[in-house]
């Protein structure tokens, strides 16, 4: 076996590649190093690792967080499935039925992409205090489902597109209606997409601000975004006790240390499996036979 010849621009890659690792791990373990000191290590020193770690900082932080994270978990949990029922059902029309003006519908939503959200702020707040909801969740619950349809719909039907015209067509020999091939075929073949759009909803209402401010007024119901930013501006929560820098560097670690960990445990299982599912070509006919074949 021959020996490999050192090469200087693979030495080189190889030394650019660690140095960017250790940059995107580097703010990682500065939040990490920050949650764990007391007001005297930080005025001691930011960067160097002061001895002994405060770990109470983590139960005194999730003590005061865990209310918001709550409701921000129902809020996504309530928001989302509604969501993705409604995209998925409206995406699988218009991918497997052509009509007279399904065309139309489906460039229609395309033209909602195009409006920036933005530009909508007033009129939904308005829409929302003539309704009477504000103040409450369904001030937010019914716009982030609105809000998501026209993106996730068109997600969606670009991917049953994709799917083998074989499927529907043995599952409509087997018997099956339109509600059965949606339950059966459709939804279980996407479930890679749909857990993909449902990570994307839940970024996008746990990083949410302006919207939450702007309708949500109790404290009891607000989101873990209001919860943080109201304490880095004012040091502490509404009837809670004034807190020290470590504390409050922990509760924003704290915070997004929970959901990196429901990312990371979430993601890989339908990421591997969307790569496999995610492409005509690797749905064999014997695999469209075993799903198809069911009771519908």
């Amino acid at each position: 076996m021959t020996a490999r010849r050192f090469s200087w621009s693979q030495f080189g890659l190889h030394v650019w590649l660690l140095v960017m690792v250790l940059g995107a791990l580097y703010p990682m373990y500065f939040m990490l190093n920050m949650s764990l000191k007391s007001t005297v290590q930080m005025e001691y020193g930011i960067f160097r690792i002061t001895l002994p770690f405060e770990w109470n900082n983590y139960t005194s932080a999730f003590g005061q967080v865990w209310p918001y994270m709550l409701n921000t978990i129902a809020i996504v949990f309530l928001s989302g499935v509604p969501m993705l029922v409604f995209a998925s059902l409206t995406a699988y029309v218009l991918a497997r039925y052509k009509f007279p003006g399904s065309e139309i519908i489906f460039m229609s939503f395309l033209g909602l992409m195009m409006i920036p959200g933005i530009l909508t702020l007033i009129p939904r707040f308005m829409w929302v205090v003539q309704l009477g909801m504000s103040n409450t969740w369904w001030a937010v619950i019914l716009p982030y489902i609105a809000g998501g349809q026209s993106f996730n719909m068109f997600m969606l039907k670009t991917f049953f597109e994709g799917l083998p015209e074989e499927l529907f067509e043995a599952a409509r020999l087997d018997g099956a209606n339109h509600i059965g091939i949606w339950r059966l075929i459709i939804l279980p073949l996407s479930v890679p997409i749909l857990a993909t759009l449902a990570i994307m909803h839940t970024l996008g209402v746990w990083n949410d601000f302006i919207w939450p401010l702007m309708v949500l007024i109790s404290n009891d119901i607000r989101t873990i975004s209001q919860a943080i930013v109201f304490l880095n501006t004012t040091g502490q929560f509404p009837h809670a006790r004034p807190r020290h820098g470590g504390e409050r560097h922990c509760l924003d670690s704290a915070a997004d240390h929970v959901r990196v960990w429901c990312m990371r445990s979430f993601i890989p299982h339908h990421l591997w499996r969307g790569q496999a599912l995610g492409r005509k070509e690797g749905l064999s006919r014997e695999h469209c036979h075993r799903i198809s074949c069911g009771p519908l």
